[in-house]
């Protein structure tokens, strides 16, 4: 058995000026910028969103802009293959977590579980 939920999701700008796009999320969103340890901040900002507890991140990118969901699971094998067995396929292996793709298309991660609601809050899976 293992647990999932969504974390949040990543703003994927495909620009030069990671911090002015960053600051458009944050005013649209209303939400403070945070900096980033120095190793992920080249290609990361955090946006900070203390009334619903998701993990939202503007990332500079190479490919088109995009908005990807991140599902965050205490097992990510089991998770992956959950979701294959959904019709998602597995796109590339990055770090420690899995992109993949939605049978429409859509693009999302599986991540390891990080946030603080995720015990009480993850879905139970056989």
């Amino acid at each position: 058995m293992h647990k999932s939920k969504l974390a949040g999701f990543i703003i994927d700008c495909q620009t030069d000026d990671l911090t002015q796009a960053a600051d458009f999320w944050a005013g649209a969103l209303g939400m403070p910028v945070r900096e980033l340890p120095p190793d992920e901040a080249a290609l990361y900002k955090r946006l900070e969103d203390s009334r619903h507890g998701l993990h939202i991140e503007v990332q500079k990118v190479s490919h088109a802009s995009r908005v990807h969901l991140d599902i965050e699971t205490d097992d990510i094998e089991a998770e992956a293959h959950r979701l294959e067995e959904l019709g998602a396929k597995r796109i590339q292996a990055v770090h420690t977590w899995w992109v993949m793709e939605a049978p429409t298309g859509q693009r999302f991660c599986v991540v390891r579980a990080a946030s603080a609601s995720f015990a009480d809050q993850a879905t139970q899976w056989p």
